[in-house]
């Protein structure tokens, strides 16, 4: 990801405005009757995904197996597995006119879900929720250690099966997003002093805490099926684009929408004390947001004045705007590859990724 310092909320203003490539169509261009459906495309790829996870998990300790096994219950959407098997599918195609996904391409996407899936138990643990995907979370039910031990355990068992690939530059790829996750988590309990470095700390973050692991997996996938450097590093832009759009209308959801679409209360990233992007940009416009920021919304009423501010500004339309633009960005990466149903699912999913409601 790119590193540009001082990245200032009125830059970030200018820059929101989406430029559209005349070689990549914007998600919402296309009808909706030439649309390919994502989830039915890679739905025989990903039907028995979280049963071949727990398979992955089994261990004679059966509290450990039940706690790491929690979560993949089917309930979940399998979004980050789709996105590393249609980027996969359509890099096949597009060397070879064969979309058919290869048994190491379809252990990453399996490491996708259990890398994302430990980072929620952590997350939890780190935030002391005690809900997640509409039922009670783990450290609720079992306790904050057992938690912990269970989150490491299903990223050892994820380490193990990338081993069995013996692929050491899959291993160093993939390697790179737990660094990520870590730094990341750090970089969100901080906030900076100086406001003209805030939106760069969020987007640098954003990267590391959502993004990464999109954008990393799709580039081994993309190693995986013999692509060249310049795929390899469409593939990463494709996955570090969409994922920074995800991250932004998850961040404008939590203002948005209600405690039954989201599954948490309004917002809680406010009440964990996160300055998020729409409150970044609302603090251009009410700078006395900036005095909460630092204090990380901690004082009686900060939750409640914060969040009015951001429904008076404009910050929700530049969230969306921001949004966009990585979407249409990621189309651009993906713009050279061969015109195929795997192509066209990975345009349809930027779409849904901005019109998604939880």
């Amino acid at each position: 990801m790119s590193s540009s310092r001082g990245l200032t909320v009125s830059s970030v203003l200018h820059q929101s405005t989406p430029v559209q490539a005349s070689s990549s169509p914007s998600p919402s261009s296309k009808s909706s009757e030439s649309r390919v459906d994502p989830f039915k495309l890679v739905e025989s790829d990903l039907n028995n995904l979280y049963e071949e996870i727990r398979k992955e998990l089994w261990t004679n300790r059966p509290e450990l197996e039940s706690i790491a096994g929690y979560y993949f219950d089917g309930q979940g959407k399998a979004y980050r597995p789709m996105v590393v098997v249609l980027v996969a599918r359509a890099l096949n195609y597009h060397l070879t006119r064969t979309p058919d996904l290869t048994s190491h391409q379809k252990t990453v996407a399996m490491v996708t879900e259990m890398i994302h899936t430990a980072s929620l138990v952590h997350d939890d643990v780190i935030d002391t929720a005690d809900f997640r995907r509409g039922k009670s979370s783990v450290n609720v039910l079992w306790g904050q250690k057992k938690a912990i031990l269970a989150g490491d355990y299903i990223i050892s068992r994820a380490s193990q099966m990338l081993a069995r690939l013996q692929n050491d530059e899959v291993i160093f790829i993939l390697s790179q997003v737990l660094l990520d996750l870590v730094q990341g988590e750090f970089m969100q309990m901080g906030s900076k002093e100086d406001e003209s470095e805030r939106f760069t700390h969020y987007l640098h973050k954003t990267f590391k805490k959502t993004a990464s692991l999109m954008a990393y997996t799709c580039k081994a996938v993309a190693h995986l099926s013999g692509a060249n450097v310049s795929h390899q590093e469409a593939a990463f832009q494709y996955g570090r684009n969409l994922g920074i759009a995800f991250q932004l209308v998850d961040d404008l959801l939590d203002f948005v929408s209600s405690q039954a679409e989201l599954g948490k209360p309004a917002a809680a990233d406010l009440k964990l004390g996160l300055a998020t992007a729409p409150v970044l940009f609302a603090a251009d416009k009410f700078p006395e947001l900036n005095v909460m920021i630092m204090r990380r919304f901690s004082e009686p009423g900060d939750v409640e004045r914060a969040y009015d501010y951001v429904m008076k500004s404009d910050g929700l339309d530049h969230t969306r705007l921001l949004a966009r633009k990585h979407a249409d960005e990621a189309l651009r990466h993906i713009s050279p590859f061969a015109d195929s149903p795997e192509k066209q699912a990975l345009m349809t999913l930027a779409e849904m990724t901005l019109s998604r409601k939880k």
